[in-house]
């Protein structure tokens, strides 16, 4: 089982991006890949999880341990798969899921794609009390790290992409586009945390 990976990251797509290692081209799915755009041919550490099926191997990639072991958790709770909780990391607002689920806050857990009532109470069920080793004061200082530089609009078309490939639909999209739109240049991070901000507290 891989703990981390070194290499280079050679390219950035909506739900993964890759990262060379020894001539070798890493698929890592993540959440939000965007985030690393000013990390683009820089070599990088992530974190991964290895998940093997009878038909197929992913790859899923993390920028800190702290999210890495969030994922874990998630991936314990019955009804969340990986990607279900790849959508639930998206929002890099942590120590705001913990929060929901230490309060009980099925309302906010159901704003996460493929979550509904059902789920959202397993959540709370599973993990209320189990996420004391993942402090919110750490988790707000790991948010901060590698923020992005500023980018052209154009990047919005890309935020845009990388929301659909989290799960959210066209109805929930077109909402956010409309306000993002109005909004001055952003990086397509930048967009992307806006657009989930939007989803989830609105």
């Amino acid at each position: 089982m891989f703990e981390y990976i070194i290499g280079t990251i050679t390219a950035i797509y909506p739900s993964y991006l890759v990262i060379e290692v020894g001539g070798i081209g890493y698929r890592l799915l993540m959440a939000n890949p965007f985030r690393l755009t000013d990390k683009l041919e820089t070599t990088e550490q992530l974190y991964v999880y290895q998940n093997t099926t009878q038909d197929d191997m992913t790859l899923f990639g993390f920028r800190t341990k702290s999210e890495k072991d969030i994922f874990l958790k998630l991936i314990n709770v019955s009804g969340i798969g990986p990607k279900s909780a790849l959508a639930i990391l998206a929002n890099e607002d942590h120590s705001g899921l913990i929060r929901a689920i230490e309060a009980e806050d099925r309302t906010y857990l159901q704003k996460f794609p493929g979550v509904g009532k059902k789920t959202a109470a397993q959540i709370i069920l599973d993990l209320q009390g189990k996420l004391d080793d993942l402090s919110p004061t750490a988790l707000a200082n790991e948010s901060q790290l590698d923020q992005p530089k500023p980018a052209e609009n154009a990047q919005l078309t890309e935020a845009i992409e990388a929301l659909k490939a989290l799960g959210y639909g066209k109805r929930e999209v077109k909402k956010v586009k409309s306000h993002l739109i109005d909004l001055e240049p952003m990086s397509t991070d930048e967009y992307i945390k806006e657009g989930l901000k939007t989803l989830l507290y609105s």
